[in-house]
């Protein structure tokens, strides 16, 4: 079984195409950046006076992808092989994924399923540089599972 977009190849241009469609939305900024330390691809935009960021761990797909295709002694090249194959893979699907996820947020409000507030609630930008979802967070606002 694959894992969606193990196969993506559109890696960075899927920036371009996230950058058209939101600035038909009516986005008046927009930028794209890496985190190589964290392994995360950063999107942030500005929409009607609201900045929004969105970040992506093209890591944390690299570990699902692991999963998926669990190195064996079997298959050609070490394990450090793999992994890196993993990251590879990782660092092109990200972009794909973060431009399918706008692409799906910016449908849901254009067809009134959602608001701009809840399509992006999360990652808005508070005055203090967080998102509002860092900071519910923090103050442990969201009731989890009682076990």
């Amino acid at each position: 079984m694959t894992l969606p977009y193990e196969n993506a190849s559109s890696g960075k241009s899927a920036v371009d195409s996230m950058q058209k469609l939101l600035r038909g939305f009516g986005a008046s900024s927009f930028g794209c950046m890496e985190d190589f330390e964290r392994g995360e691809v950063i999107v942030q935009f500005k929409h009607h006076e609201q900045c929004v960021t969105i970040k992506a761990s093209s890591r944390g797909y690299a570990v699902a992808w692991l999963k998926h295709h669990p190195w064996s002694i079997r298959m050609r090249g070490t394990a450090k092989d793999h992994e890196n194959k993993a990251r590879r893979i990782g660092q092109v699907a990200v972009y794909s994924i973060l431009r399918d996820w706008v692409k799906g947020q910016i449908t849901a409000i254009e067809v009134g399923m959602l608001s701009f507030e809840g399509a992006f609630l999360g990652q808005i930008l508070l005055s203090d540089g967080r998102t509002v979802l860092e900071r519910v967070q923090e103050n442990k606002m969201l009731v989890g599972p009682t076990p």
